[in-house]
């Protein structure tokens, strides 16, 4: 019988998969080659990737997106256009959330789940929030490659990363060479998804869903219009005034 995508065994799959399991590299696992992305350890045309991080994303439960320093500091024009991107791909998804990863310093003792992630301890957002899906975006890959080891190891979480450069095998599901285009076309194709499988987004655009902790900082709304948070040039002069420049960390997701 032909192996299919549907027939074939997945061999990167969410967890909890005990406390020290092996790495996707030791299960054989691959980086992909330009236009293809990983799924659940194969090799995959990156369309039909793209199209079941949609299906992921808009069916298990809290779906969340992870932008990392990459795209949340406005460091040059590709950052900002990699940031407007991201945001117009939450604002496909309905009850999405979005978790910072701001830095990558330790945060204890003390963490609030539900105002970053961060790569020492992402399980500990995962477990807060109940989050059974995600993405990251904008992550250096060496701080990617952690967290998503360490979300595999012990939660449920089915992880994606769209990366700026090879991919990820410790993803479930994972996009490489993702500038500011390839980001917009994951948008369209979650828009189509969604739109196939009959789900809709509130009239006002407010899709994305602020956690407890964002809600208190916004005066008690529950969500928001991503697209209103579209950085402009000016945040782009702002931040150069400031000197933010993580870009002499090479490599990212």
């Amino acid at each position: 019988m032909q192996t299919t995508q549907q027939t074939r065994e997945k061999i990167i799959v969410p967890g909890p998969a005990g406390f020290h399991p092996p790495s996707a590299a030791q299960l054989g696992v691959t980086l992909p080659e330009p236009g293809q992305g990983l799924w659940y350890g194969h090799h995959e045309d990156e369309e039909k990737v793209m199209e079941e991080i949609a299906r992921q994303m808009l069916t298990r439960p809290n779906a969340t997106i992870f932008p990392g320093p990459l795209v949340l500091w406005a460091w040059n024009e590709h950052a900002v256009e990699k940031a407007k991107a991201v945001l117009e791909i939450a604002a496909q998804i309905p009850d999405v959330l979005i978790i910072p990863m701001p830095d990558y310093r330790p945060k204890y003792p003390k963490i609030d789940p539900e105002e970053v992630i961060n790569p020492n301890h992402p399980n500990l957002t995962i477990w807060g929030n109940k989050i059974e899906a995600c993405i990251f975006v904008g992550v250096h890959c060496h701080y990617a490659n952690l967290t998503l080891k360490m979300i595999r190891a012990g939660t449920n979480c089915c992880t994606s990363a769209l990366c700026a450069e090879q991919g990820h095998e410790d993803a479930m599901l994972t996009i490489r060479d993702c500038d500011a285009a390839k980001l917009r076309r994951v948008a369209q194709v979650i828009k189509r998804v969604r739109e196939e499988m009959g789900l809709k987004l509130p009239e006002n655009g407010e899709n994305v869903r602020f956690t407890g902790t964002q809600s208190k900082v916004h005066g008690g709304k529950t969500h928001t219009n991503p697209l209103e948070f579209i950085p402009t040039t000016a945040d782009l002069a702002g931040a150069a005034a400031y000197g933010h420049r993580p870009e002499h960390m090479h490599s990212e997701a």
